[in-house]
């Protein structure tokens, strides 16, 4: 049987080369093609799926760890797997049915799943300009516009979400058609290898079975997504604290008004490197608590309306969102303090350290933390529960009062 060891084992060679080309990737700004075939190869992308179908099994504090360790290498790569591992958790949690198991051995013989969700503009909050239509000749067909496609100019298919006559469904694309476009037009300056960019379907061919209304989707869903960011953050807050040390113990000039000969002596910078060592240790551990949260939801989603399924559902959410509100400050803090301990140097272009701030700026600035620190307040003080699926768009004007 696999085991998160045997995992780990398969996976380090791949890692290693992945980190040795994390600052040429950046600094020519190189989508990493080759580095999501060769995880895909080595099976990173059925860590989560169950033995019996051809994966590993992993439970959610396994699959966290890896995640963290993955990202401490490269930040983008986990977070183009996010669409795949949602919708792989989508299939775990589905009842058992013949599409299910056809597509688990699916997407654990290789093949990797992209996001379509969000779109910009003018759309009205809470809806879809994507739908989803039956053309004249009986086939299914999408047509729209997405934005922050994350993976999907890496993947065989594409998770989207879309309208169909009066209900919100999810609908998987083959990203290789005629009909689909992905763009690789992300200008955020941070995660920029991500493949955020547009997509565009034009008359998208699908399977009916591959359409599912929106509601039935696993119900803590948005606290896998978040899991996914926390584990990049979290590997960047690591990062760090790596790079501080390598950095500090290859210096060999001081300043004048220093506390030591050394560089690495220097009780001022220590201590620096202490709070660097010590936001990258609470960010694993956030990452574990909100693990064994997901995890616990898993375990009772069998039967998903009964009240304990509902419960750990709700614990899964706010925890996810307490550790995003603390990570957010904590790690771009974390980021920036690492050019306090070695001076100028630190901001040399060749070495690419600004990356990691750029970065964890990037990933904290998904689902806006604001919102959801009133929300847990509102929690906290009234028993509130918040909303956990939201959406993005231009609130239309109410009914006139009276």
């Amino acid at each position: 049987m696999a085991s998160a060891a045997d995992a780990r084992a398969r996976l380090q060679p791949v890692f290693a080369r992945i980190g040795a080309g994390t600052v040429e990737r950046e600094r020519t700004r190189t989508l990493p093609y080759a580095e999501v075939a060769a995880l895909l190869e080595a099976g990173f992308g059925r860590l989560r799926i169950p033995v019996e179908f051809g994966g590993d099994g992993l439970d959610w504090p396994e699959f966290a760890e890896l995640l963290v360790e993955l990202a401490a290498l490269d930040s983008n790569l986990p977070q183009i797997f996010r669409g795949h591992i949602a919708y792989v958790e989508d299939l775990i949690s589905s009842p058992p049915s013949d599409r299910r198991e056809r597509w688990l051995r699916r997407l654990a013989g290789g093949e990797l799943v992209g996001n379509a969700w969000s779109e910009v503009g003018s759309g009205a909050l809470g809806t879809n300009s994507t739908v989803v239509s039956t053309a004249e000749d009986g086939e299914l067909r999408v047509d729209g516009r997405k934005f922050y496609t994350t993976g999907s100019i890496f993947a065989d298919w594409i998770d989207a979400t879309a309208t169909q006559g009066d209900t919100t469904v999810t609908v998987l694309i083959p990203r290789h058609q005629p009909g689909v476009v992905v763009q690789d037009d992300w200008d955020g300056f941070g995660q920029p290898l991500t493949g955020t960019g547009g997509a565009v379907f034009d008359g998208a061919v699908v399977d009916p079975e591959d359409v599912a209304a929106f509601d039935a989707r696993f119900r803590y869903q948005t606290a896998v997504y978040q899991l996914v960011l926390l584990s990049v953050l979290a590997g960047i807050a690591s990062a760090v604290e790596r790079d501080a040390g390598e950095q500090i113990r290859s210096r060999t000039r001081v300043y004048s008004h220093g506390t030591a000969a050394r560089t690495h002596d220097d009780p001022q910078v220590l201590q620096i490197v202490g709070e660097i060592s010590a936001a990258a240790a609470v960010a694993r551990a956030s990452v574990q608590a909100v693990a064994r949260a997901v995890q616990h939801a898993v375990d009772l989603s069998g039967d998903r309306d009964s009240p304990e399924a509902i419960e750990a559902v709700v614990a899964a959410e706010l925890g996810s969102a307490q550790a995003q509100i603390v990570l957010s400050e904590l790690v771009t803090r974390s980021a920036t303090r690492l050019f306090d301990t070695v001076g100028a140097s630190a901001i040399s272009g060749s070495k690419r350290l600004d990356r990691h701030w750029r970065n964890a700026r990037a990933v904290a600035s998904h689902n806006p933390w604001i919102f959801k620190a009133r929300e847990l307040g509102n929690w906290s003080v009234n028993g509130v529960v918040p909303e956990f699926i939201w959406s993005v768009g231009v609130k239309q004007p109410g009914p006139p009062a009276g």
